[in-house]
């Protein structure tokens, strides 16, 4: 998809997509087997570690191997959000029209183009820093948002907002937002106008086909089918 732009609110050092731009935020949320899934939302994302980075410095050979390095964006990054809720929200409307299975599918191939696309970038985004602001928390509460800023040496930050949701006793990220604009649903025109001209079947077989060959998905990709 092309880079949102929302009053310059992306003027941001790199011409990210949103997609990107999403994998850039994944990189800083790799709770260690996520043991703060009791704690208040920030204090989970606050003792998020460099993990992941850490195992790409010590195993120079792990970005040269897929299987592995997908099997640790698995266990480290993806616990910690809530894809069937992304990818109703990058559904809009249209969700409500998609049988269980569809939705199964629809969330399935979400989750596989995210590890596919943050394994080809994990080794990008290795000199970002993170500060979290101050949280309006009541224990008790379900939902949360937790700010923060991204900075790159050199470059102007980002303003970035996690949503999450508790469930089952465990904070779940179900958005992200950059400079207060939502990254899951930057997915929704290009999600919509695939829609209109194949159906959700239609969008399932193009997200499972740019998944099979590795390619990366576009609005044009995805009207392109």
């Amino acid at each position: 998809m092309e880079a949102i732009t929302n009053s310059g609110a992306f003027a941001f050092a790199f011409r990210l997509s949103p997609f990107d731009l999403f994998l850039l935020l994944l990189l800083f949320l790799v709770p260690t087997a996520l043991q703060g899934a009791q704690s208040a939302p920030d204090a989970l994302l606050k003792s998020v570690t460099s993990d992941v980075v850490a195992s790409l410095k010590q195993d120079h050979d792990l970005v040269d191997d897929p299987a592995r390095l997908a099997s640790l964006i698995e266990a480290k990054v993806l616990p910690a959000f809530d894809f069937s809720l992304m990818t109703q929200f990058a559904m809009g409307k249209n969700w409500r029209q998609t049988t269980p299975a569809q939705q199964d599918r629809l969330t399935a191939e979400f989750k596989k183009m995210l590890i596919r696309s943050y394994s080809g970038m994990l080794t990008t985004y290795r000199d970002h820093t993170i500060t979290y602001m101050p949280i309006r928390y009541v224990p008790g509460d379900t939902d949360a948002t937790v700010r923060s800023e991204v900075v790159k040496q050199g470059s102007k930050g980002l303003r970035v907002d996690y949503q999450l949701t508790k469930m089952a006793g465990r904070w779940k990220v179900y958005d992200v937002k950059l400079d207060g604009v939502s990254v899951v649903t930057a997915y929704r025109d290009g999600f919509a106008a695939r829609i209109r001209d194949a159906g959700v079947d239609g969008l399932i077989r193009t997200l499972a086909e740019k998944n099979r060959q590795g390619l990366a998905v576009t609005r044009t990709s995805l009207v392109g089918g």
